[in-house]
């Protein structure tokens, strides 16, 4: 298996390639690292969204936008399919790296996450990466500093010349775009929770909603995650049966039916306390091979009516 910060490291040339066409700046610290601004002091775009994504999955990932209908509104979709679900989702997408350096405080996700390895689901997919530079995104209202990346390159084993970090606000079309491309990876995560083998995993697809941008970040948070709890939908092809399916989807969780906003306010922000299942998809499709298909949850677009403020 070629290295997923080396197939991440192509895409990144070419998000420098096409910076200006793509709304984003590419520019390089004191310390030699480099950052581009997907969407923090820049605009960004759905465009550098999906390039962002696709680099966030190595590019094991294909991404794409279409139209489609949320309480009578015409609204765009992201769409992700991947058919090496385990290291594009869990070993490089998942967002499972928090910073906080000096007064930075935002989530990483990226391939770098793999030359770590620290999480226990890499000891589930059976996999760790070694290469010599460090790709990753980080979603927060400001840019990473040499602080930031001299932390990343200690953790990650690079050289700080080596590390490359992508960053975003979630209030911002690049947020919208990423946050919603993790339908498919909430649902991988959840099934590895419950005790499933993600090996077993075969193909998965994945869509929500694009949340209305806000720059007010808690905002942004909670209709991002509103887009995914409540408008989120996943098909899975898996190899073998599970007695636990049915607790994959979002509507499994008791917090159901409650805005996002209002169930993080409740634990103080600290997403780690969060209820369990939360952090899911709203439906899931799962297609057993040579066995049943099932069908677990269902979206909710009153709840993604109010958080998305469409009259």
């Amino acid at each position: 298996m070629n290295s997923l910060n080396r197939m991440a490291t192509e895409i990144a040339d070419e998000a420098i390639d096409f910076a200006e066409e793509l709304g984003i700046e590419a520019y390089d610290l004191e310390n030699s690292g480099r950052v581009l601004d997907f969407g923090v002091e820049v605009p960004g775009g759905i465009e550098a969204g999906l390039l962002c994504t696709e680099l966030q999955t190595a590019g094991l990932a294909t991404v794409s936008t279409r139209m489609n209908d949320l309480a009578g509104a015409p609204m765009p979709q992201v769409e992700l399919t991947s058919d090496r679900p385990a290291l594009a989702l869990l070993g490089a997408q998942k967002a499972g790296w928090e910073l906080s350096v000096g007064a930075f405080e935002g989530l990483g996700s990226g391939p770098a996450r793999a030359l770590v390895g620290g999480e226990e689901v890499f000891e589930r997919i059976g996999y760790r990466d070694s290469f010599d530079f460090a790709v990753l995104t980080t979603e927060a209202d400001q840019l990473p500093d040499e602080q930031v990346v001299e932390r990343i390159a200690e953790v990650a084993g690079v050289s700080p010349e080596g590390v490359l970090v992508c960053g975003f606000a979630t209030g911002s079309p690049v947020g919208s775009v990423t946050v919603g491309s993790r339908a498919a990876e909430l649902a991988m995560f959840r099934l590895a929770e419950l005790g499933y083998d993600p090996l077993q995993v075969r193909s998965v697809s994945g869509d929500a909603p694009l949340a209305p941008i806000s720059h007010d970040e808690g905002v942004a948070i909670g209709r991002t995650n509103d887009a995914l709890v409540y408008g989120g939908r996943v098909h899975l092809v898996v190899e073998e049966g599970f007695e636990d399916f049915e607790e994959v989807p979002s509507t499994a969780a008791n917090d159901y039916g409650r805005p996002s906003a209002d169930v993080f306010e409740e634990v103080g922000w600290e997403f780690a306390d969060v209820p369990e299942g939360f952090f899911a998809p709203a439906q899931v499709t799962i297609d057993v091979i040579d066995g049943p298909t099932g069908v677990y949850g269902e979206t909710d677009e009153d709840v993604l009516a109010e958080s998305f403020g469409i009259a």
